[in-house]
């Protein structure tokens, strides 16, 4: 009998507004009035209806220059005293603290610091030490500054940290990492500087509580040259602009609530060297000037939505402004390959288990001949752990970095192909029941320590087409494979696998054969697009990857960094690696998957590279078809 749902179908909430994940998400960028004169490396100081743009770059005809904002309108105000591009914090357009920056008139950076009280610029106490360039926030009462640029000293980055209490700068704690073109948000007892110059800054964020800095989470993109901030604490902070590394200049918007940045809104145009208020509120920020290049009139004024509700991912909705019907679905974006820790050991015909971060690259071939080497990766590092009872490459394996299992290989001893099984625990590796049918040729199993599924290989006798099944104590022999195969790739669970290229040795060839296991039998699917083997594979039968390889000789054999992804139908070419290879240790998922080692057809290999495919959570239209 029908259900009434399945009759009357679910309701569907009518919305004015997308659901977001926070108010913070629902922020958009828009167009202020422009300032009078383009211009860019400025100060900027305050909040979006009264803001101060104060001085000039060093280019500029009058480096004097200041510009008031009333929320609509830019006017021009009496100069700085000492003109040049200096640096300004404050809570207003009438309460502005300008400090540093490079003067033209000497020709390095300064030390002069003037206080704005809405209509005249008076100077008071210097900085100890000169500069321009530097993360400054507060208001013009209690401000920091700090590191920066101090022209024709060495090293010409300062970590040193200075205080303003309204009367005079103190030293305090350095930074950790000295830079300049750094952004600045926040308050003197709480706040953050990000990105700057030089490599590897650009992303680098330290937070600020009063005392001392830390290090923390980087920004998603990396800004080494003057991008903007706001935020009230170093828990709150948007940071939109800047260039990556110049002259590559991003819109990108990014937002820091104390442990994760998360990606919003860009900019409507792309800008870096642009000034804005460091301590305005997050969700009321503000923007203006800047290089695209050239210079920019244009100021941008962020708000967030007036109403919020927070999405629920696979929530379908009525949105009645824009007359849509939509869905909150996962989005993917392109994935791409990074450098991760090398191997203490490198290494080939190797195999793998666990995820991105916490992964076994265990024994293969080494440096002296096979190996029963066995190294755990911690998302950055590996580290020697307790090696495996029998020294042997080509070998199968898979689960998780506490819970693996190995089986098979070629060991130096007769008899040469074995048919060995090791469980690990985490701490040991024991022998348990052999594989029925003893082969090499592997590099990979499917499924989990407790739960385990081998297929094809080398045996004694020749290929076989043979398939094992794991139960934690016993292999049995199932359904064999269509195509034998040798040195393919397998990923997937002990009910629901898949295999994917390998050596024909009856047809003598590389091949691009792909087979679906449902856990009763073998199903040829579609074919990948570049045939290979001793493949590395990673993911699931409905969401993988298929990286690196041998191809056919030409001679001699060829290898790749070719790297396919699959989606439970099809293979589609996405970005190649990084290090064309084959024969290594792979693991993870289809979406963070990781490969170590291998051969590139000259040397061993120990480097790493972990592929990461970016998602977001997005409101998207949903359109007949």
């Amino acid at each position: 009998m029908a259900e009434y749902k399945d009759i009357k179908g679910f309701k569907v909430q009518t919305v004015s507004t997308d659901p977001a994940a926070s108010v913070i998400a629902t922020g958009t960028w828009a167009s202020g009035g422009n300032l009078n004169s383009s211009r860019s490396n400025a100060g900027g100081a305050g909040i979006q209806t009264s803001a101060l743009m104060v001085g000039l770059d060093n280019a500029a005809p009058n480096p004097g220059n200041v510009e008031e904002y009333n929320g609509s309108a830019w006017s021009e105000q009496t100069d700085l005293t000492t003109g040049r591009n200096a640096k300004a914090f404050g809570a207003n357009a009438e309460a502005v603290l300008a400090v540093g920056g490079y003067d033209p008139a000497i020709a390095t950076g300064s030390t002069k610091t003037e206080i704005w009280n809405g209509s005249g610029w008076t100077e008071v106490n210097d900085l100890n030490v000169k500069r321009e360039a530097m993360g400054v926030f507060g208001i013009y009462t209690a401000g920091l500054i700090a590191s920066g640029f101090e022209r024709g000293s060495t090293p010409d980055r300062p970590a040193n940290v200075e205080s303003w209490d309204g009367t005079s700068w103190t030293e305090v704690n350095n930074v950790n990492t000295p830079r300049s073109g750094t952004t600045g948000s926040g308050l003197q007892t709480s706040g953050i500087i990000s990105g700057g110059t030089p490599a590897p800054a650009g992303n680098l964020v330290e937070s600020w509580d009063g005392t001392s800095w830390t290090t923390t989470t980087s920004m998603n993109t990396s800004r080494d040259s003057d991008g903007s901030g706001s935020g009230t604490s170093n828990s709150d902070v948007l940071v939109f602009g800047g260039a990556t590394p110049a002259p590559v200049i991003t819109a990108n918007t990014e937002f820091w609530n104390g442990t994760t940045w998360t990606e919003l809104n860009n900019l409507s145009i792309a800008r870096f060297d642009s000034m804005g208020g460091g301590n305005s509120s997050s969700t009321a920020s503000i923007t203006f000037g800047g290089l695209t290049p050239p210079e920019l009139t244009a100021t941008e004024e962020w708000t967030t939505g007036s109403s919020f509700q927070k999405e629920n991912l696979g929530q379908v909705f009525y949105n009645s402004t824009s007359n849509a019907f939509k869905v909150t679905k996962t989005v993917y974006g392109a994935g791409s390959w990074a450098s991760g820790g090398n191997l203490n050991t490198a290494r080939a015909a190797a195999t793998g288990a666990g995820t991105q971060t916490a992964a076994l690259s265990i024994a293969g071939s080494a440096p002296g001949g096979r190996t029963t080497n066995v190294e755990s990766y911690n998302g950055s590092s590996w580290t020697e752990i307790t090696d495996v009872n029998t020294a042997r490459n080509e070998l199968g394996g898979s689960g998780t970095q506490t819970a693996a299992i190995i089986m098979g290989g070629y060991q130096a001893s007769a008899p040469n192909i074995v048919g060995f099984t090791e469980t690990w625990n985490g701490t040991s590796w024991t022998e348990v029941a052999d594989l029925n049918t003893t082969r090499d040729n592997l590099n990979q199993s499917m499924g989990t320590q407790t739960a385990n599924l081998v297929a094809t290989g080398n045996s004694s006798t020749g290929p076989v087409t043979f398939v094992e099944s794991w139960n934690g104590t016993s292999w049995t022999e199932v359904a064999d494979v269509n195509t034998v195969r040798l040195l393919l790739g397998e990923i997937g669970t002990q009910t629901a696998g898949l295999v994917f290229g390998g050596y024909n040795p009856g047809a003598g060839a590389i091949e691009s054969k792909t087979e679906s296991w449902n856990g009763t039998s073998w199903t040829e699917v579609n074919d990948m697009n570049v045939g290979r083997d001793r493949i590395f594979g990673a993911g699931v039968q409905t969401d993988g990857l298929a990286y690196g390889g041998r191809l056919p000789p030409s001679p001699p054999a060829g290898v790749t960094g070719t790297t396919e992804s699959w989606n439970g139908t099809s293979w589609t070419e996405v970005n190649d690696m990084a290090t064309a290879r084959y024969n290594g240790s792979s693991a993870g998922t289809g979406t963070a998957a990781l490969a170590a080692g291998g051969n590139n057809n000259t040397a061993n290999l120990a480097t790493t590279e972990e592929w990461t495919v970016p998602s977001s959570i997005q409101n998207q239209t949903l359109t007949a078809s």
